[in-house]
């Protein structure tokens, strides 16, 4: 089995963050390659909303991120107005190689320090952080935008819907909570060749639910 792993994120997601926070519960002997997408696109795509376009569960989400980023020990502060547009914070983290630090650094302002990352100022900051001088320049490039959407494609194409997710041997594991799963999974790969877990892979739908005509 191969021992190597796609990590799908997007700095807009809390819980991308909380999951990067756990690297070190993987093997070291784990191959990590990083990939920066555009989660709006797999909503599209999916047709699907994202938490923070249900207000109860927005409202829920921002909460229990907090409550849960205590009772781990993680740093956490969730950023002055969210959601917020993230093309520019993926398309930096791109630009300079999308490496671990560069990714840590982007994910600690944002979510560790709660940056104001949707302003000018706060995007400024952030550069400074990382050393970077002329960012506009480089994430205006349209080999980075191709990239964002290479990335944006590949994981769509790899089944992934949500984020952040893993792709290790072409299955995915989306969510932090999934965590714990993913890590057995790599020191028992036979975990998910149970009869009982080929049965639930492959289990048929009873009923379809209909279009809803509320508010038609």
């Amino acid at each position: 089995m191969l021992n190597k792993a796609n990590w799908y994120f997007d700095f807009i997601s809390p819980y991308a963050y909380l999951q990067f926070k756990h690297f070190h519960k993987l093997p070291e002997s784990l191959e990590i390659s990083l990939h920066p997408i555009l989660y709006a696109g797999l909503l599209a795509h999916w047709e699907t909303k994202g938490p923070a376009e249900v207000p109860e569960k927005r409202r829920q989400t921002y909460q229990y991120c907090h409550w849960y980023a205590q009772k781990l020990g993680v740093a956490f502060k969730t950023p002055p107005a969210h959601p917020f547009n993230p093309l520019k914070l993926l398309r930096l983290a791109i630009s300079l190689g999308a490496s671990h630090e560069i990714v840590e650094t982007i994910f600690d302002y944002t979510w560790g320090e709660g940056g104001d990352v949707h302003t000018d100022e706060g995007f400024l900051i952030l550069c400074k952080k990382l050393g970077v001088s002329d960012a506009n320049s480089s994430i205006s490039s349209e080999s980075v935008k191709e990239v964002l959407k290479m990335n944006t494609e590949n994981a769509i194409k790899d089944g992934v819907y949500g984020i952040p997710s893993f792709v290790h041997n072409k299955t995915v594991f989306w969510g932090f909570d999934c965590t714990d799963m993913f890590v057995e999974m790599l020191q028992e790969p036979s975990l998910l060749l149970t009869s009982e877990m080929q049965r639930l892979a492959n289990l048929p739908t009873a009923q379809v639910r209909k279009e809803s005509k509320l508010g038609n």
